[in-house]
């Protein structure tokens, strides 16, 4: 028999969310008409991508026969013409690579430091914003709005799902931009190496565009669909990430809750507005359906026509990633609401209300939300497959032109996820 206490606690607590629903459901409302001219302002100044339809043709052409020739052929075995010089290349750019990734916080530096170097290498900048994301995702399984809500098991599999796709994605692109960047450095083009580092095949002929007509928007579409289709088998389809992560309750509840937007924290140049007067803006995007990858797909292409298509997002986001160093917790960009010191945080059980109240936190009634780096130690893996991805021209149908979205702050929406995550756990909280 269930304890009258708890019985009685728990119908407390709906009753108390049930309470507070009209003041969040208007103050929804609100924010989705606010975020109409928000947007607007940061549409007002566009800066083209340049994209080359022709270049486009000639690499979907390309592709085309490297299929026909692996049909019809047996792949020479990689690294045979490879020279001393060549290894000696490809063997620094690997210890880099097993080095820079780490963890999330040492990746996505890393992508930063490509995309100052080089920032020609658009892809470079829009993983490092991503991959901020990814590290605030993984945080949030501690955070003082989910750590009471689900078990430490699913926090877990779910951290590891998370750190899993950061970690792929990064030991697979990394070494690409290296080489470009080492054949910058050397005059002449060293992506015949990159099978040395089992980049599929998918990715030679866009390198090799690049090289030729520094096309940043051919190459970074063609990162952003060799990336997701790299972690498709290997994490997001793979079988035991679908049984413990993917296919749980508590996964679909992170994101009706907003735990599955993509923002773009923006910095204001100096003079634009006063500091403290509000909340930093955010640029982003809502992923409606991680399992699929064509929708992973289109809305990569999206969030990198909005941030390097928007002056405003572009600039806004440059400032925030040159000032704010990388830490997970969601404190780096809004300390407005957050803050990773514990003591420093809320201590009421009841969340939801607090937000209802103001736009704004007092210090000592801040949400918790971690650094990343004492959220969670080092992770092992097992040992990935190495096959190439590519095996037909499906992928060949995501190679178009970015589009920028219509709506793109996120700011507004972005709270409201923050307090429908907080209404959720005063709901299930004991009292």
């Amino acid at each position: 028999m269930s304890d009258p206490r708890q019985t009685k606690g728990k119908a407390i607590s709906l009753r108390r969310l049930m309470f507070r629903l009209p003041a969040a459901l208007s103050s929804m409302l609100r924010s989705k008409t606010a975020s109409l001219s928000d947007s607007s302002r940061m549409r007002k100044e566009t800066v083209s991508l340049g994209w080359n339809e022709a270049s486009a043709r000639t690499v979907i052409t390309e592709i085309e026969e490297q299929l026909r020739r692996a049909s019809t052929s047996r792949p020479a075995p990689a690294g045979e013409d490879y020279s001393a010089e060549d290894l000696r290349l490809a063997e620094s750019i690997a210890e880099e690579t097993r080095l820079a990734g780490a963890s999330n916080i040492s990746r996505t530096a890393a992508y930063l430091a490509c995309y100052q170097a080089c920032p020609e290498l658009h892809w470079a900048f829009l993983a490092h914003m991503v991959s901020r994301n990814a590290g605030w995702n993984m945080t949030d399984l501690h955070s003082s709005r989910i750590a009471d809500v689900v078990d430490a098991e699913e926090k877990r599999l779910t951290y590891r799902f998370l750190e899993r796709s950061n970690a792929l994605i990064f030991q697979d692109a990394y070494p690409q931009l290296r080489l470009y960047m080492k054949s910058r450095e050397l005059g002449a083009s060293r992506f015949h190496l990159l099978p040395y580092f089992h980049v599929s095949g998918f990715m030679r002929p866009f390198w090799e565009r690049f090289w030729i007509d520094r096309g940043s928007a051919l190459l970074t579409i063609g990162l952003i669909i060799n990336e997701q289709n790299y972690i498709e088998k290997r994490v997001v389809r793979h079988p035991y990430f679908q049984k413990h992560v993917t296919g749980k309750l508590n996964f679909r509840l992170f994101s009706l809750t907003g735990l599955n937007q993509v923002v773009f924290p923006l910095s204001e140049q100096a003079g634009e507005g006063a500091a403290g007067e509000e909340m930093r803006r955010l640029a982003g995007r809502t992923v409606s359906d991680f399992g699929s990858l064509p929708a992973r797909i289109a809305l990569g292409k999206s969030l990198y026509a909005m941030l390097m298509g928007y002056r405003a997002v572009r600039s806004g986001a440059e400032r925030f990633a040159a000032s704010v160093p990388h830490s997970g917790s969601r404190a780096d960009y809004w300390p407005e609401l957050f803050t990773a010191n514990l003591e420093e945080a809320l201590t009421a059980k009841v969340q939801g209300s607090e937000l209802l109240e103001q736009e704004t936190l007092p210090p000592g009634q801040r949400l918790y939300s971690p650094k990343l780096l004492s959220a969670w130690g080092d992770t092992a893996y097992e040992q990935i497959s190495r096959e190439d991805w590519l095996k037909d021209t499906r992928a060949l149908d995501g190679i178009s032109a970015p589009k920028a979205p219509f709506l793109c702050d996120i700011s507004r929406s972005h709270r409201n996820g923050i307090l429908e995550t907080a209404l959720v756990h005063d709901a299930v909280e004991d009292h």
